[in-house]
């Protein structure tokens, strides 16, 4: 047998079909390469051609920072320019705690680079709790160049703390303006919200602050400016490199007031160490020329965040120095109710100005003995002898005639029981009583022995001096009324502009000008020959006034009121009212001084010192001194 023969277990390949099928598997993939590149280059179409446009603005975000520009805040100035809020600019060391691991760490390392004292942590941590992590927040403000020199040379220490230039408020008259002029403070989220909601959000952009109180929250608008914009070139690292474009800021505005600095500072220091309040307006404009509440608080603490031991110390004061005692404060109005009282006997007709009655110190009502100041009375009394000498008896008779509803209707038109309108928030209301009044408070009827102390400005009876000096000037005024104002017009800082705030009469209460002639004869009398006389002696000028003592505390019937016996913030408060020069007013003013007894003891020297000021340029040397 051959060795050639063939061995049945061996197939024969056939290397023409394998070869096929390897094109076939070749062609396929290749068909995939291809439909991948094919995919590739649609999606490199897709963003290089349709998403150009977009991306094209995501890089060149990534290339530009957009940053806000605040602007100046306008400044406040009295009538004749001297400034009450103003802005100077200094270098703060903010810390933005969402950048840095460890607070309390860093602000240690930071104190031994510039002086951080117990009081900026405080205040650090108040605006830690009130503010969202990613802010900015000072931990000490107004650095010295040196100062910054040390914090620049350890900057490489202090990833998240940066110092920074900015705008700071300040108020160089102190307590004596705090509540007029007010304050600025930080931003809170209520305070964005409002913004927001009124669409104006986006101009705060940059801005850390915003008026709180006073002239500086009421005028925000005018105020506040126009926020600018720059766009800067950075680097990869965040750092500016150039400005590629500006739009500066837009200062605001500036405020010019009616008040005068002078005239503020002498009426603030007049009362010495008592508590209270002033309102002077100029009866023909409304204008506001004094507006004093004492004391008062420095509100250059609260511009960069008040630390909670100073905020402590004055919330809980018992002197109450954040009240607005001029505006807020609420007090019943005593004998200064009186000229109101006669002015509506005459006008209701219930009594002319020679009929009078017998005064024997008292007048019983209901079995209740009603006590006049004068043990004894004060004998036949008509309407100019009940206003010079005070007398409690013939208004208690006379509120009795006229009835709570008449009297209540009477005093509206005065704007007693109503907010004047004043550009300031805060205002409280006060209390008017009447019959409805009492009815929709505490659900009951109103009882005709609550009339009577009614009449002598006592009971219900609850008014803010800033009232009792618009119902003075309108009373000053022949009876036409002006909205109080306090500033006078508004500067455009670009053109010098003027934007007069035009005086604004509320309305002409329309009296008769004998009716005003008998009420005005008796408060010149009251400063002549009556309860003001001494302190108005040798005045070279006419005025009218009216002296006014109110109850803080009831005193049981028939027990006679003896201040030495009664603790000091129990003691009756000191009211006058007056208006000058008699034959042409040019001021008007109201005048409380808390817990000090009569009004022509306490209250009237410090009117005198006022209108001794701004009738004759007259600086007093001391506080005003009291005539016992």
């Amino acid at each position: 047998m051959s060795d050639l023969s063939i061995n049945p277990g061996i197939e024969i390949r056939d290397s023409e079909r394998e070869l096929q099928r390897f094109r076939g598997r070749l062609a396929i993939l290749g068909i995939f390469l291809l439909s991948l590149f094919g995919l590739l280059l649609l999606r490199f179409f897709y963003l290089q051609v349709i998403q150009h446009g977009h991306y094209s603005t995501l890089a060149e975000a990534n290339r530009i920072s957009i940053q806000p520009i605040a602007p100046h805040r306008g400044i406040i100035v009295d009538r004749n320019g001297v400034q009450l809020a103003h802005n100077y600019s200094a270098y703060t060391l903010e810390i933005t705690p969402s950048k840095v691991p460890d607070l309390n760490a860093t602000i240690d390392e930071l104190a031994e680079v510039v002086e951080i004292t117990p009081r900026d942590r405080r205040r650090f941590r108040k605006l830690l709790e009130e503010s969202k992590r990613f802010e900015s927040l000072p931990i000490r403000t107004r650095l010295s160049d040196e100062e910054i020199s040390r914090f620049a040379a350890h900057r490489y220490r202090f990833p998240g703390v940066e110092a920074k230039a900015r705008l700071f408020r300040q108020y160089p008259q102190g307590e004596m303006f705090s509540h007029v002029v007010g304050h600025i403070g930080r931003i809170n989220q209520k305070e964005v919200e409002k913004l927001e909601s009124e669409d104006r959000l986006a101009n705060y952009r940059g801005s850390d602050y915003i008026g709180k109180t006073g002239l500086e929250q009421s005028y925000e608008k005018f105020l506040h400016g126009t926020t600018g914009v720059e766009e800067v070139e950075v680097d990869s690292g965040g750092r500016a490199v150039r400005t590629l474009s500006r739009t500066p800021p837009v200062s605001g505005n500036n405020l010019v007031l009616n008040l005068d600095a002078k005239l503020q500072e002498i009426a603030y220091n007049a009362f010495g160490e008592r508590r209270g309040a002033l309102v002077a307006i100029d009866p023909t404009t409304g204008g506001v020329l004094a507006f004093v509440s004492k004391p008062g608080f420095d509100p250059n603490l609260f511009v960069d965040g008040i630390d909670p031991q100073s905020w402590g110390e004055l919330n809980g004061s018992i002197d109450k120095p954040l009240l607005n005692r001029a505006a807020a404060g609420t007090y019943p109005p005593g004998s200064t109710f009186k000229p109101f009282m006669a002015l509506a006997a005459l006008f209701y007709g219930k009594r002319t100005p020679q009929q009078a009655i017998s005064d024997p110190g008292f007048y019983m009502f209901g079995g209740h003995r009603f006590r006049d100041d004068k043990v004894g009375g004060h004998g036949m009394v008509d309407m100019y002898k009940s206003i010079v000498v005070s007398c409690d008896t013939y208004y208690y008779v006379l509120a009795n005639d006229l009835g709570i509803d008449p009297i209540s209707r009477f005093m509206a038109m005065f704007g007693f029981g109503s907010r004047t309108g004043i550009d300031i928030g805060g205002e409280s209301a006060g209390i008017l009583p009447s019959s409805e009044w009492k009815m929709r408070r505490f659900k009951q009827k109103w009882y005709p022995g609550e009339t009577i102390s009614v009449g002598i400005g006592q009971g219900y009876n609850s008014y803010t001096p800033l009232q009792l000096a618009s119902a003075m000037a309108t009373l000053a005024n022949d009876g036409v009324m002006f909205r109080p104002h306090i500033v006078n017009y508004v500067e455009d800082i670009r053109t010098l502009e003027k934007s007069l705030i035009e005086p604004k009469p509320l309305r002409d209460l329309a009296l008769k000008p004998e009716h005003l002639k008998v009420i005005k004869d008796s408060l010149i009398g009251v400063n002549k020959e009556g309860t003001s006389a001494r302190v108005f002696a040798d005045a070279p000028y006419v005025s009218g006034g009216k002296t006014g003592t109110a109850q803080v505390i009831a005193i049981k019937q028939n027990e006679k009121y003896v201040e030495s016996r009664v603790a000091e913030r129990h003691r009756d408060h000191a009211l006058f009212i007056a208006y000058a020069p008699a034959d042409k007013p040019t001021i008007a003013l109201a005048v409380i001084a808390e817990n000090s007894g009569f009004g022509a003891r306490a209250a009237a020297p410090v009117a005198r010192q006022v209108l001794d000021y701004y009738l004759l340029g007259k600086v007093p040397r001391k506080p005003a001194e009291t005539d016992d």
